[in-house]
């Protein structure tokens, strides 16, 4: 599967291991990540591809709040 804008990925290296993250952005091997708590949808985490791992779902992030982002992970998170 792709990696595209808003896919949910999960982190698999660094301080943000194991939570869940939507794409916001990626270019030359490299992601944006928001989660809409640490990581606002203005101010993304850049993160190495190879330290994500995908999942099934996608969100549309076209006119998303990062407190919807926030509503929407968790109840991702919780499946």
């Amino acid at each position: 599967m792709k990696i595209q804008t808003g896919s949910v990925v999960i982190a698999k290296a660094g301080r943000d291991a194991g939570g869940h993250f939507v794409v916001t952005g990626c270019e030359n091997g490299l992601c944006f990540i928001a989660d809409g708590k640490s990581r606002k949808l203005a101010n993304p985490k850049r993160k190495n591809i190879k330290h994500i791992s995908m999942t099934d779902s996608v969100i549309d992030i076209s006119d998303i709040t990062d407190k919807k982002l926030r509503t929407l992970l968790r109840a991702m998170r919780s499946e």
